[in-house]
């Protein structure tokens, strides 16, 4: 079965960064699905300063098993609900301040 890599981009400011780390760490001990650990994979990055990155600063990118899983983390995992209400206040430019892309593996 083909993998699913989700990487997520986020405007947000420097200070917030470490918060940001620690809201992921927090969820990668909480990501059950039915009991079981259901990403493969998760981790995030701070991107460099440069005009080709359109302002984005912060990165997370996640490893599904299948579709099916990233559509439960999107609208069902209650601990990817938390990690957006700590994110969403310090992001920049609201919507516009996140772009999500997937594809398969």
């Amino acid at each position: 079965m083909v993998q699913i890599v989700r990487q997520t981009f986020f405007r947000l400011p420097a200070e917030h960064h470490k918060a940001a780390e620690a809201a992921y760490e927090k969820m990668r001990g909480a990501n059950k699905k039915d009991g079981r650990d259901y990403i493969v994979d998760l981790q995030v990055y701070k991107l460099h300063n440069d005009p080709r990155s359109g302002g984005f600063t912060f990165m997370a990118r996640s490893v599904f098993s299948s579709l099916d899983d990233m559509r439960y983390y999107d609208d069902q995992d209650e601990a990817h609900t938390e990690l957006k209400k700590t994110l969403k206040p310090n992001v920049l430019g609201g919507q516009d301040g996140v772009m999500t892309v997937y594809m398969d593996a």
